[in-house]
C-alpha cells in the first residue's frame, strides 16, 4: 500500500468511525459512541501525520501530531477540539451511569469539526 493509499484509508476510516459514533449515540451505546469518536480523531490525525511525514505509531503521538498541526496552521481551535477527543477516549473506562448522552453528542460534533479542519491537510 502506498503512502497515498494509507492516507486515504485512514481518512476514510475516520469518516466511517464518525458515522458509527453517531449510530451508537442514537441507540444509547455511549461507550461505543465515545470510542468511535476517539477513533475518528485518531485516524484523521494519522492521515495528517503520514501526509506531513511525521511519526505516529503510538497513542501518545496523537498529542504531538495535534500540537504540530496547531503550530502549522495557527488554528487555536484545534487545542480544545483535540482535548474533546481525549475525553471521548476516557469515557471507555467510565461506568455507564457516569456518561451523559448530550455531552457526548456535543463532543462528537466537536470531532466532526476537528475532521473538517484536519482533512484538507491530507491532500484530500
Amino acid at each position: 500500500m502506498t503512502n497515498n493509499d494509507q492516507v486515504g484509508a485512514h481518512a476514510s476510516q475516520a469518516r466511517e468511525f464518525l458515522g458509527k459514533a453517531q449510530d451508537y449515540l442514537a441507540t444509547g451505546d455511549l461507550h461505543q459512541a465515545s470510542e468511535k469518536g476517539w477513533g475518528a480523531a485518531a485516524h484523521m490525525a494519522k492521515a495528517v501525520a503520514l501526509t506531513q511525514g511525521w511519526p505516529y505509531e503510538r497513542h501518545s503521538q496523537f498529542h504531538q501530531v495535534m500540537n504540530r498541526v496547531t503550530n502549522l496552521t495557527g488554528n487555536d481551535r484545534l487545542r480544545p477540539l483535540h482535548g474533546r477527543a481525549d475525553v471521548l477516549h476516557v469515557n471507555f473506562y467510565e461506568l455507564k451511569d457516569g456518561l451523559d448522552q448530550e455531552t457526548i453528542r456535543k463532543d462528537l460534533s466537536d470531532i466532526a469539526e476537528l475532521l473538517e479542519i484536519l482533512e484538507p491537510l491530507t491532500g484530500r
